[in-house]
């Protein structure tokens, strides 16, 4: 079981930092933090212990490497029992051209961002979903995204209330880190 760590001043600092600049030094990092760097590696190294960082990745430009489609795919099961789900979930969890899958309320049950090769293997994987007949898909649509106006760059963070604060002041986490 992972530790419960108290999320204070510092640790918000450095889970905001990394969360947009995974690629810091820890010496870098500590100065934006106002930290030693001794310090900041114990809580960076506590932080990943306690779960708090799922995966650092870099955000590569793939219009500059590949060739691709990007894509939303809208799910719409026929049996929305749990059983069902759970094997819906875990098909797509062997499709790595999904990139992510939510569920959500209405009537779509999941919506999932894709990036193929080409149009060709999106339809392809999406006909074969649809073969599936234990998945029980009702309907899916694809919605092939021509240009990203906007490019998910990180939560939110400092309009989001912290599950350790007992009040929440507003305050840009941008003006306590000190950028």
């Amino acid at each position: 079981m992972k530790k419960k760590l108290k999320i204070d001043s510092y640790n918000k600092k450095i889970l905001s930092t990394l969360h947009l600049e995974g690629a810091l030094t820890n010496i870098e990092l500590a100065e934006r933090v106002n930290l030693s760097p001794s310090a900041c590696f114990q809580r960076v190294k506590a932080l990943k212990e306690a779960g708090y960082f799922r995966n650092l990745h870099a955000d590569i430009n793939l219009d500059q490497l590949c060739e691709h489609v990007l894509a939303y795919i809208e799910f719409t099961l026929e049996d929305n029992s749990a059983p069902s789900r759970r094997r819906f979930v875990s098909r797509i969890h062997e499709i790595p051209e999904i990139m992510d899958c939510m569920q959500l309320s209405g009537d779509v049950d999941y919506i999932s961002l894709s990036c193929f090769p080409n149009l060709k293997k999106l339809n392809e994987i999406c006909s074969g979903l649809s073969d599936q007949t234990d998945l029980r898909i009702k309907h899916i649509k694809t919605r092939i995204v021509l240009e990203r106006a906007k490019w998910f760059l990180g939560y939110p963070l400092s309009k989001l209330k912290w599950l350790d604060d007992e009040k929440f002041d507003g305050e840009m986490i941008s003006e306590r880190v000190s950028i």
